[in-house]
């Protein structure tokens, strides 16, 4: 008895590759957990993609009217320039004051501490504000906020690991932060670290 064997392997892949439809298909975001899912496994709603498991409760947020991410608009990066522009006019205004007194009072002999003294003070400025109002001064006089992907206002504990961020973002000789020009959704390296959006306030 002869026994007739498949001249191809079924599991074998063809050759030619994937289908016209395989390849149509396209790897996208949830815009509410950012796990990644093919593009006809989301459910669209409005300018946000959904995917099954956050469908309940990005309709609840809708349906208490929250901010969800499909609606935010991304601070630009001109824009988070004037705001950072502002921060450091008024973090200088106060390392001045601080440092004039210093100098009064210690002489050279402070100069170690003022330079301790401001970069404690850049934490504390950044930690407080972004973690009690989602934005520090200069973004609220540009009318920005920082939050999570989800629309979440940010954590202290955040606020406090962004400002380590952004110095990651200046050793790079800047790149970090022109890299929210160039990015979708505005994210520049600090904003990745940190799994946070800088947007504009509704």
């Amino acid at each position: 008895m002869t026994l007739d064997f498949p001249s191809e392997d079924p599991l074998k892949v063809p050759s030619n590759g994937p289908s016209e439809a395989q390849k149509a298909r396209k790897a996208k975001n949830c815009s509410q957990c950012g796990m990644v899912y093919f593009d006809d496994e989301l459910i669209q709603f409005g300018d946000a993609l959904v995917c099954g498991k956050c469908k309940p409760l990005f309709v609840q947020k809708l349906k208490e009217g929250v901010t969800v991410a499909g609606e935010m608009v991304y601070a630009g990066f001109w824009i988070r320039f004037g705001a950072d522009f502002i921060d450091g006019i008024i973090l200088g205004a106060v390392g001045f004051l601080f440092g004039l007194v210093g100098a009064l009072i210690g002489g050279r002999t402070a100069s170690p501490f003022l330079s301790i003294f401001s970069w404690v003070l850049g934490l504390v400025y950044t930690t407080y504000f972004l973690g009690a109002y989602s934005a520090t001064p200069g973004k609220m006089a540009c009318g920005l906020k920082v939050v999570r992907p989800d629309g979440e206002k940010i954590s202290y504990a955040r606020g406090c690991g962004r400002f380590f961020a952004e110095l990651v973002s200046s050793l790079t000789l800047g790149i970090g932060y022109i890299m929210a020009a160039f990015d979708e959704e505005r994210r520049a390296l600090h904003d990745r670290i940190c799994d946070t959006r800088v947007v504009a306030k509704a």
